[in-house]
């Protein structure tokens, strides 16, 4: 499917609160063929999601020690958590170190998952995932391990604000540009 086209299909599934303020744009270089295209989201004309740049005003990690260090993420300790470690330990772990052994392990799992996730979208042509995005369902979508997906559906009019508001703890453990995205959402609503 041509740009233009596609173009037009992404940005017919925009929330109408956020209409005019959200864009898909591209960029390609017809006599430079050893340049490749660039897609990317622009928000009130200001790009802030670009898969190829790292200057964009989302944080990307190149480590996964810096996912672990990064003292803006919190992830929430349950207590079936820690029972779950003290019973698989047979009781040997002081009590104050459950609780830290639990985070640390949902940290670990955590910087894997980011790391996957951005490779894969380093990978991947922004044209094929929003060739995905108009063919699946928006469930789908919201539940798929792929960062550009879990972009569309946020911003995807579809998703009303009582499921969007529903969603919080889910996003909270996604990659901050599908974060980004919701606090945009949410905002807007």
């Amino acid at each position: 499917m041509i740009w233009s086209k596609m173009k037009q299909q992404l940005e017919g599934f925009i929330s109408p609160s956020l209409s005019g303020r959200v864009e898909y744009r591209a960029s390609a270089y017809r006599y430079r063929p050893d340049k490749a295209a660039q897609c990317y989201i622009t928000v009130d004309k200001k790009e802030v999601f670009n898969m190829n740049d790292a200057s964009t005003s989302i944080r990307w990690y190149k480590t996964e020690q810096e996912i672990r260090n990064d003292p803006e993420i919190q992830l929430p300790v349950s207590r079936e958590e820690i029972e779950a470690l003290r019973a698989g330990s047979g009781g040997n772990i002081p009590e104050e170190r459950l609780a830290i052994i639990v985070r640390k392990r949902k940290l670990a799992d955590y910087a894997k998952d980011i790391m996957a996730a951005q490779a894969e979208l380093a990978k991947s042509d922004f044209g094929s995932a929003a060739g995905k995005f108009l063919s699946l369902s928006l469930e789908e979508c919201l539940d798929s391990d792929e960062i550009l997906l879990n972009v569309f559906a946020l911003i995807d009019r579809r998703l009303g604000k009582k499921r969007l508001l529903g969603m919080e703890d889910k996003v909270r453990l996604k990659h901050p540009v599908v974060q980004y995205f919701y606090e945009l959402r949410r905002s807007a609503v």
